[in-house]
């Protein structure tokens, strides 16, 4: 929350007083103190010597961790005219062409930008694919460059690491995703990514939180379209298995499909245990297993 603005001397509030846009100050309209001096201006440019079609706007693009440069470097226009918008002679374009082609080589002058670049265009292609929120994007990136940073990608391949790193922070930050579907949509074997991911866990100390096994409920439930009765059985069900801490060891998608499964036989329902062992990606041994040993532990048979 901003500050209040009073003048010092007539105790004037800032309602009262006027803006200088000339100046960039703020002066009390009732005895002529200035307030404040200095202040920002965070408008429109009024001058686009480049391209006046343009928008005027003083800002370029946001700063990015999931940017190799962090949207932070710059680079030489394309236009061969000066400030005036005169054409430059052909021996400053000669000039210009060849600081162009340094300036371009400059962005990528070390491994570690090649690095960087390499794996965010990766997690941009998963941030499409997997329909990533900006938070899980840039909590990724951030976790990857402290990797690098550490040295932990050496001997190890790059997109492996990466979604080491993406499942770290779909875990951290609550979001549903599993090593299967990551492995998936990345097109790298998930014994690659489970590896380097305990050892980045233990390498850096993160403390992972436990799956939520409701939200395996949820999304196993959505994908065959079942009612919400049966989901909210089911929940119901998942919190005695919890309370028994009978879950504990077990694959939360195979035991979230098992609860599901359990809970559709208690209200007389019949659905192939086939579809929801694909729903949980697991096998239906996995759901038949799990499924016979809920009942026996909640004594439902």
């Amino acid at each position: 929350m901003s500050k209040l603005i009073t003048c010092s001397i007539c105790n004037i509030k800032e309602s009262k007083m006027v803006t200088d846009l000339v100046s960039g100050e703020i002066v009390c309209s009732n005895c002529g103190t200035v307030v404040v001096d200095g202040i920002e201006e965070d408008g429109k440019e009024w001058r686009n010597f480049n391209d006046p079609e343009t928008d005027k706007s003083r800002i370029g693009m946001p700063y990015s961790l999931a940017v190799h440069d962090m949207n932070l470097s710059t680079m030489i226009g394309k236009t061969n005219k000066d400030s005036t918008g005169q054409l430059i002679d052909s021996g400053m374009q000669a000039r210009m062409n060849r600081l162009r082609i340094w300036d371009s080589r400059s962005l990528f002058r070390d491994s570690t930008s090649r690095n960087f670049t390499t794996a965010f265009m990766l997690l941009d292609k998963l941030k499409d694919k997997l329909g990533l929120t900006p938070s899980v994007v840039e909590k990724t990136a951030y976790t990857y460059r402290k990797v690098q940073e550490d040295g932990l990608i050496r001997g190890r391949t790059i997109g492996a690491a990466l979604v080491a790193c993406l499942y770290i922070s779909c875990r951290e930050l609550g979001v549903s995703r599993t090593i299967d579907e990551l492995a998936e949509a990345s097109n790298i074997s998930r014994k690659a990514i489970a590896k380097i991911y305990r050892d980045i866990v233990f390498h850096l100390g993160r403390k992972i939180p436990e799956i939520n096994c409701f939200q395996c409920i949820e999304k196993i439930a959505n994908k065959i379209d079942l009612s919400e009765r049966t989901t909210r059985q089911a929940r119901d069900l998942m919190k005695k298995a919890l309370k028994l801490e009978f879950s504990a060891g077990k694959d939360p998608m195979g035991f979230a499909g098992a609860v599901l499964y359990v809970s559709l036989q208690m209200e007389g329902k019949t659905v192939r245990q086939v579809d929801i062992a694909d729903a949980a990606g697991v096998t239906e041994v996995t759901i038949r297993n799990r499924a016979m040993d809920l009942k026996n532990q909640l004594h439902l048979i």
